[in-house]
């Protein structure tokens, strides 16, 4: 199984861009689909993206559409997460997982590896 580490957070005013990053240990890294979910204060989490095992598949929530893009870097066992024209609805704690089964990144269920989570603050 593997671990999961992001980086890459912090904080950025509206508009700016910011790209996360989860390092994940482990030869079993593109046996995973991976994605992105993010819970932010006092709210439940929510889908951001995901991608297939070989990247060629992926979907993101209507929310980040046209402004998030989601890859993956087997070979370095690194998926990234690039997110252009923040806004402060965006502000939340950022959770790489991975999971046997592409959907299940999508409802957070039956997800096999959580990271520990990079928090990014969006500023008006």
């Amino acid at each position: 199984q593997v671990q999961l580490v992001e980086s890459g957070g912090g904080l950025v005013q509206a508009g700016g861009s910011l790209r996360l990053s989860c390092a994940a240990s482990g030869r079993t890294f593109s046996s995973y689909a991976m994605g992105w979910i993010r819970q932010a204060s006092g709210k439940e989490r929510e889908f951001v993206a995901a991608i297939s095992r070989s990247g060629v598949w992926t979907s993101y929530a209507d929310s980040v559409k046209g402004r998030f893009t989601i890859s993956r870097d087997n070979p370095k066992n690194t998926v990234y997460l690039r997110m252009n024209s923040l806004k402060p609805e965006d502000t939340a704690v950022y959770y790489c997982a991975a999971a046997d089964v592409f959907d299940n990144l999508k409802t957070g269920q039956n997800v096999a590896v959580w990271g520990q989570g990079t928090l990014v603050t969006v500023s008006s």
